[in-house]
Parts: structure tokens; C-alpha cells; sequence
């Protein structure tokens, strides 16, 4: 393993956890909701950059980002800035009954970088989640079609629609049936765990999980002119980080367009320069019918955010709607975190720090025999732990073990799907802090590996 001198890095001043965040843990026993789901005792009290200080005065590296939100780092001082000067103008007048001016401004800027050819339309929600319910809602009033198909592994989120095209964990779904009915859902090309070949088959497995759609899902128990829409992510996100080849999402286009489909891909937490551009779907060359946003848009403020092609969006007043979506003050942070991206240059950034994280790590299958896999693009990597390479057995207790070691040590990681490690910073992440972070990551792999 590397060892660089640094003066960055997390700063531990007492037990994790403090005598102040063991009092909250407390409170937070006591009093809120069990359904959260926590990794670790990490009890927030500040933040800047990709620095979070605990209430017991302990600095953390965070490499979640709040779970991919925070693109433009913690408190970035222009997003800052922007909502204050926006608080103390206009906090509220609902966006549904009344106008604001920025929210032209912001779907303007977000027209000239969205994934697919113009003109646009914009819708404006509160979070991820409800970008998907617009989206969901949004294809079937435009279609008059009411099926709708997703993949195994997909996170769109817990409100009702959204969790009927959701399909990570059963606990999500656990005791709310009768879900919304018209969903089917159909393999997503995992390419780690479908084939065991090189790059032709990959290709040749990706192109089959398509395929499947038209091939044996139209022809037995779906009618394509009956389906509104296909939902996918071009990275599932809490299925794993597992990308979708190039070839699987060019087949889907052409399989949309064939059966007069419309493509939504789901980028509320690929988007907005996670990847090292705007969209993930980017990498691909597939333009999208309709684009579902949320998460890093903002930098931590809540809004979603749905891309719609102008003709597709084409429903009328009382469709669909939402009081506090486009608020001014979030709309402000979403303004200021894309100045910041383009100013910054943080695609960039994202993307090369990116690519030396990845090169980094690029050994570590076969430097850890619990290291399965070591993917991503940008700053949107997984590692995928198992328990032994040969049989791929999922290791989600040693990838739980890694995330609680990495948080004694001061670094911040989250896990998604069944035993992938997430590697998610800001974009504002430098190489000197990710060394700081891989060097954690892989002295907590070795101590799991020695105790397996």
C-alpha cells in the first residue's frame, strides 16, 4: 500500500462515538422515525469542502457526499452566498399558482446542457423520488399507454410510483403492496456477475438483457404498444454502481423508437457532473426522451428536476403540480452550484480524479482476494466486495465491516447493493485528499481480509 506524507487528512480528537454525539444518538433513538437507514454513529454538526465536522469536534473526509449530493463540496461559499441573498428577498411563493423569474433562468441553463436535442420543457419537484412520480405520470398521460418497464437492481425512489418501478431490496417494498400496478421489470446488464468472459462476451450479454425485452417479453406477456415507457439508469446507483454498456442502452433506443416508447433515464444521482459530464447517459451517445434529476443539483438544497422534450410534455394545468418545487431559494443553489461547475471546471475535475482513483485500484482484484471488482466512471465508483473471487459470493458482511473501519479512521464511505463499496465525493475532491481516502479504504480491506 502507498504511504504519502500529507498534512490533509481527518482529524480525530475522541472517541468515535463523542460524548456529545452518544447524547444525540440517544435523542434520536428516543424520537425519530427507525425506517432511516445509518451506516455508522456519524453525528454532523459542519461542513466545507469535502470536510464534515462531527459535535464532538472529530473531521471527517467525506467520500459520500452526502449520498451523492453535495457536487460543489459542503458549504460551498457562491452556493452559500446565493441562498442567503435569496432568503432574505423571496423564500416562497409557490411556483404552481404564481411566476418566478428564475425559474426560466434555470431551465434555460439546464436546455443547453441537456442529454437530448431541444426545445425543452422543465418540470420542477422537491427530490429524486418525485422527479420519477413526474416522469411515470408524465409518460403515461402523453402515451395513453399504461404499462411501464424496469430493471432488477433499479432505485427510483420510495413514494408509491417510484417504489413500484424500484427493485434493489425487498424491505423497500415489504408490507406496502398493493404497489402501483403496470410495471415489469426485466434483467439490468450487470456485466461482473452475467458472464464470465472478456469484453465480446460482455457485449453479448448486455445486448441479450435488451433484447429479452422484444424477443421474449413482447411476444409472451406484454403488448409494446401498451408500454409507456422503459426507466433506466445508465449506473444503477443502489443496485451497485454497475454501468450499463453502451450497447445495451443503444438497443433500448432503438427498441423505443421502433415500438413508439418514450426512454426516461433516471440521472438523480449519475447527473450533474457525478460521471465527469453533465449526464451519465452522455457516455453513451443515446439521447434520452425524458431525464429524471435531483441529488447534486443543488448541492444539498432539495429540488428535482425533470428534462422533458417540449412535444412530450404536453399536458395541461392541474395535471400534475407541486407547491414547494422550484422554490426560489433552492432554485438560487441549483443556479450557483452550475456557475460553480463551469466556472471550477469540475467536469474535469471529476473526471480525472476519477480516472486516478480507478487507476489506483485498478490491482486491488488481485491484490485482495475479497476484492471482486473495481469499476466506475467519474467520480461514481464501486467496489465490489465478495467472499471468495472464484464463486463471487457476495460479501455484504465484510463490505459493512470495511465502510465501520474507514469511519474509525475518519473517512466517510456508504455501501450500495448487496456488497458494492461507494466512492462518492464532491466534485471539488483533489488527488492529495483521495490518496488520503484510498489509503483508509485499502488498510480497512487488509484488516477484514486478514480476520476472513
Amino acid at each position: 500500500m502507498t504511504t504519502k506524507t500529507l498534512t490533509i487528512g481527518p482529524k480525530l480528537k475522541t472517541a468515535i462515538p463523542g460524548p456529545n454525539a452518544k447524547r444525540i444518538l440517544a435523542g434520536d433513538d428516543k424520537y425519530i422515525s427507525p425506517s432511516y437507514t445509518r451506516s455508522y454513529p456519524m453525528v454532523a454538526k459542519r461542513g466545507r469542502g469535502i470536510v464534515v465536522e462531527d459535535v464532538d469536534g472529530n473531521e471527517f473526509f467525506d467520500f459520500s457526499a452526502g449520498i451523492a449530493v453535495t457536487a460543489t463540496g459542503h458549504c460551498h461559499p457562491e452556493v452559500v452566498a446565493a441562498i442567503q441573498k435569496q432568503a432574505a428577498e423571496l423564500i416562497h411563493m409557490s411556483g404552481t399558482d404564481f411566476y418566478y423569474e428564475s425559474m426560466v433562468t434555470l431551465a434555460e441553463r439546464l436546455s443547453k446542457i441537456a442529454p437530448m436535442l431541444g426545445p425543452h420543457r422543465i418540470y420542477y419537484g422537491n427530490s429524486g423520488a418525485e422527479a420519477v412520480e413526474c416522469a411515470l405520470k408524465l409518460a403515461r398521460y402523453h402515451t395513453k399507454r399504461q404499462q411501464v418497464i424496469a430493471f432488477f437492481g433499479a432505485f427510483h425512489g420510495r413514494t408509491m410510483g417510484a417504489l413500484s418501478l424500484t427493485a434493489s431490496k425487498p424491505q423497500q417494498k415489504r408490507r406496502f403492496a398493493p404497489l402501483v400496478p403496470g410495471v415489469t421489470h426485466v434483467r439490468y446488464p450487470d456485466v461482473y456477475r452475467g458472464c464470465e468472459g472478456g469484453p465480446q462476451d460482455a457485449e453479448k450479454f448486455a445486448l441479450g438483457c435488451a433484447r429479452f425485452i422484444e424477443d421474449k417479453l413482447f411476444k409472451t406477456t406484454l403488448a409494446p404498444e401498451e408500454v409507456a415507457a422503459i426507466f433506466v439508469e445508465p449506473i444503477q446507483g443502489e443496485g451497485g454502481y454497475v454501468i450499463a454498456p453502451t450497447v445495451f442502452m443503444q438497443e433500448l433506443r432503438r427498441i423505443c423508437d421502433k415500438h413508439g416508447i418514450l426512454l426516461v433515464v433516471d440521472e438523480v444521482q449519475s447527473g450533474i457532473g457525478r460521471t465527469g459530464k453533465w449526464w451519465a447517459v452522455e457516455h453513451t451517445g443515446v439521447h434520452p426522451d425524458i431525464v429524471c434529476s435531483a441529488k447534486g443539483i443543488a448541492s444539498g438544497m432539495p429540488l428535482g428536476v425533470v428534462i422533458s422534450k417540449a412535444e412530450v410534455m404536453d399536458w395541461i394545468p392541474g395535471s400534475h403540480a407541486s407547491t414547494f418545487g422550484g422554490n426560489p431559494v433552492c432554485i438560487a443553489a441549483a443556479l450557483a452550484t452550475l456557475d460553480v461547475i463551469e466556472k471550477e471546471g469540475l467536469l474535469q475535475n471529476a473526471k480525472e480524479v476519477g480516472e486516478y482513483m480507478v487507476k489506483r485500484m485498478a490491482d486491488w482484484p488481485r491484490k485482495h482476494k475479497i476484492v471482486g471488482d473495481v469499476r466506475g466512471r467519474g467520480l461514481m465508483i464501486g467496489v465490489e466486495i465478495v467472499k471468495e473471487q472464484k464463486t463471487r459470493e457476495y460479501g455484504n458482511a465484510e463490505r459493512d465491516r470495511i465502510v465501520e473501519l474507514a469511519f474509525e479512521r475518519g473517512v466517510l464511505f456508504l455501501g450500495c447493493g448487496p456488497s458494492t463499496l461507494r466512492i462518492a465525493p464532491a466534485l471539488v475532491v483533489t488527488k492529495d485528499e483521495a490518496d488520503v481516502a484510498i489509503d483508509v479504504l485499502e488498510e480497512s480491506i487488509s484488516i477484514v481480509e486478514k480476520n476472513a
